[in-house]
């Protein structure tokens, strides 16, 4: 077994040759390169899953053994200090180890079909492996530095992969603003290793635990300082996993290809500073500040990235917040020290996000010949609606990802995610209540996902209503049998004209637009692609087996790996942080009485409000119809025949709260970065005009007198004597008057 561990260096390398022979290859023979594409996303997808195989082994023989296996050499060796790299493999590295494998195997697959018709294909599996190379080198690293090393070659990938396509403003944009809130995140970080070495004097994990729990129970380090540095390393964990407040990159990281989405935002890179605080757990568990600062800063987390997803009118966008507000969990179950819980839900939120973002990939895949190759169309959920019977495998697929998210049993994230709400209850009543609140919010948002893409929003049926006969009220098809190109036109550019407007004008544009149609042009509209003479109509489709198959193996997956973890039979469980595995069920049908019987009670509020929630959404965004006179229903909310929807206050302010994002971006670009810009120019105005204006000043005084002396100097002794009396004269008149 140990001759095994002494070859796991192998891992992090397998992906590199990838992204090293594309770009010699592109450099020096790019046409024969370009011809051979397929077979380098092939190698990609062989050399991953070697890595798997290896990661698969080396996970059974963890769940057999429990060992922590540690293989290290010198790299730099001056007088005292020493460097040393390596890698350490214990249970949290072989979870991120299969993880990364098994997700990335599956993103590679799918993008070899997503990203086909792409000029960049060879450019994105380049960029791709050096991410999974950079990624299984950061979960293997040993110590700080080796961690800090991989943690900004990962920050790098990631820079590339948002801003694939950089043609595009917002996109080149976006990788930007994940960037620099990315490196403010990093600096902390570094603050934080280099303040650990000065107590300790180690960067390996082992000796700084070791050392650093002997300062603080002797009290030989400063209590303040060591908090401030602990707070420098979670700051890192806060911009990588998009915590509050440097969350702001993540639904901006959405402009990339969904694959990047899947892969990085949901399932590997946001798992980066999970996985840094969980590495550095036994650091944070002897500093209780800092532990209740993770659990706040992941019960904010949570619950902004719940309301945030409320609005959302672009489907990553939504599932972007939804993956900040799960990532919050995670967070407060470190931080309330429920480590099994918070590996656990990293594991099935993972999978089941994944499925989540292929499937909206899968989505926008199929919608790109309604609305064109424009993300700000295919990707909005208000151009949705009806795809059931177009792409039932995906609304399957969709379909499973959505329940286990919203915590419904037997789905994976429900045994996480009720694991995580009890232990948060026994830590602090108040925490739990907001996290059982915000575990209703995720069932309202993911199924007002769901049925606006798939169902539709509310289709209640209108009588004579602007002229309208039985039309749907904001739920249209742009597809059927006939169409016409001044109704699909007039409709988008009202949906443009509507972003233009305020929240309260946004519905009543949508209504102003379909009130000029009839029923059959509402229902039957679609896109008409000409060739020549002749008129093609352009349906969505289902995607092709490359991407469908992954969603598959990622359905098995949410539905099957939740039992890792599954409570009954196993009776108390007294884990170690570091050398224990998440011991998987056994004896599933033959349980403890007791503990099946708690279980089920604890697990039954969970489920009541999440299905509260999933109720909530059929109500509002559920296929309800009904006549004009029963609209009672929503009477509170809309009303109806009137040049605008006029909203409940309460109502109106929690949309735009959602909407706009809780005015964090507004409030950083108006405070944050126009105060910064504004002081450089101030740095500028000072710099040219005060400092340079002195030293110019000077420069210029000098140059007058020396041209005056120039004409003084003529060489004439009676000249120097009549200036020398002059000036003595002066100096004596001066002297003696004062």
């Amino acid at each position: 077994m140990e001759h095994t561990y002494q070859y796991i260096w192998i891992i992090p390398l397998l992906p590199l040759p990838i992204t090293i022979l594309i770009g010699f290859g592109l450099l020096l023979v790019p046409t024969t390169t370009k011809n051979i594409r397929r077979i380098w996303a092939f190698c990609s997808v062989l050399l991953l899953s070697i890595a798997m195989v290896f990661s698969v082994n080396l996970c059974i023989q963890q769940i057999n053994g429990s060992l922590i296996y540690q293989y290290i050499w010198s790299w730099t060796i001056n007088n005292d200090f020493s460097l040393e790299f390596g890698y350490l493999i214990d249970p949290l590295t072989s979870i991120m180890l299969i993880l990364i494998t098994t997700v990335g195997i599956l993103v590679l697959i799918y993008s070899d079909n997503y990203m086909s018709h792409d000029q960049g294909y060879l450019r994105f599996f380049a960029y791709m492996s050096f991410f999974n190379a950079s990624m299984l080198g950061l979960v293997t690293s040993s110590n700080l530095v080796q961690i800090y090393i991989f943690w900004e070659l990962v920050g790098m990938c990631s820079y590339l992969l948002i801003g694939f396509w950089f043609t595009r403003p917002l996109a080149a944009s976006a990788c930007q603003k994940a960037f620099v809130t990315n490196r403010v995140g990093d600096f902390g970080l570094l603050l934080g290793i280099l303040g650990f070495y000065w107590m300790t004097g180690s960067f390996e994990f082992r000796d700084l635990f070791e050392t650093f729990n002997r300062l603080i129970r002797n009290n030989e380090v400063n209590s303040s300082f060591a908090t401030l540095c602990a707070f420098l390393l979670f700051l890192g964990a806060i911009a990588k996993s998009a915590q509050f407040p440097l969350h702001v990159w993540l639904p901006d990281a959405m402009e990339g290809p969904t694959p990047i989405s899947a892969l990085i935002h949901a399932a590997t890179m946001v798992a980066a500073g999970i996985f840094l605080v969980a590495r550095l757990f036994p650091l944070f568990t002897v500093i209780p500040y800092i532990m209740n600062f993770i659990s706040l800063i992941g019960l904010i987390t949570l619950l902004l990235g719940a309301t945030f997803a409320l609005a959302q009118r672009d489907i990553k966008r939504s599932l972007a917040y939804s993956t900040m507000s799960q990532l919050g969990y995670i967070i407060l179950a470190l931080g309330i020290g429920s480590y099994r819980a918070a590996l656990f839900h990293l594991i099935t939120h993972a999978y089941s996000k994944a499925l989540l973002f292929l499937g909206s990939g899968s989505i926008i895949h199929s919608m790109e010949p309604i609305v064109g190759y424009s993300p700000d169309k295919s990707q909005n959920m208000a151009l949705m609606g009806g795809l059931t019977k177009y792409v039932p495998i995906t609304k399957i697929t969709f379909f499973f990802g959505t329940l286990s998210l919203c915590g419904i049993p037997p789905l994976a994230c429900f045994w996480s995610k009720d694991e995580i709400l009890n232990d948060s209850w026994l830590y602090s009543p108040i925490f739990a209540i907001i996290a059982f609140f915000t575990a209703g919010l995720t069932a309202f948002y993911m199924f007002r996902i769901y049925l606006l893409t798939f169902e539709g929003y509310l289709h209640v049926r209108l009588k004579n209503y602007s002229g309208i006969q039985n039309s749907s009220l904001y739920s249209i098809s742009l597809w059927g049998k006939e169409a016409t190109e001044s109704v699909k036109g007039n409709l988008l550019l009202s949906l443009r004209n509507s972003d233009k407007t305020d929240s309260n004008e946004r519905f009543s544009f949508f209504l102003k637009s379909i009130s000029k149609f009839n029923e059959n042009e509402i229902n039957q509209m679609q896109y008409l692609s000409a060739f020549g003479k002749k008129y093609t109509s352009v349906y969505p489709y289902e995607s092709d087996n490359t991407m469908v198959f992954p969603l598959f193996v990622l359905v098995i997956f949410t539905f099957f790996v939740g039992s890792i973890g599954i409570p009954f039979g196993q009776g108390v469980m007294n884990l170690d942080l570091l050398s224990k595995w998440l011991t998987p069920s056994e004896n599933f049908f033959h349980m403890d009485t007791h503990n099946e019987y708690e279980f089920i009670i604890n697990a039954i509020y969970s489920v009541s409000i999440a299905y509260f929630g999933i109720s909530i959404a059929f109500l509002f965004y559920g296929p309800v119809y009904s006549s004009f006179q029963n609209l009672n229903l929503i009477n509170s909310f809309v009303k109806v025949g009137s040049k605008r929807i006029l909203w409940d206050p309460v109502v109106n302010m929690i949309y735009n709260w959602s909407y706009n994002r809780g005015y964090i971006d507004f409030f950083y670009t108006r405070f944050l970065t126009k105060s910064i810009r504004g002081l450089a120019q101030f740095s500028s105005f000072f710099d040219r005009y005060i400092i340079d204006g002195i030293i110019n000043s000077i420069g210029i005084f000098n140059f007058f007198i020396g041209e005056w002396f120039k004409y003084i100097g003529n060489g004439r002794i009676s000249s120097y004597l009549f200036f020398y009396s002059f000036f003595v004269s002066i100096f004596l008149f001066l002297f003696l008057n004062l």
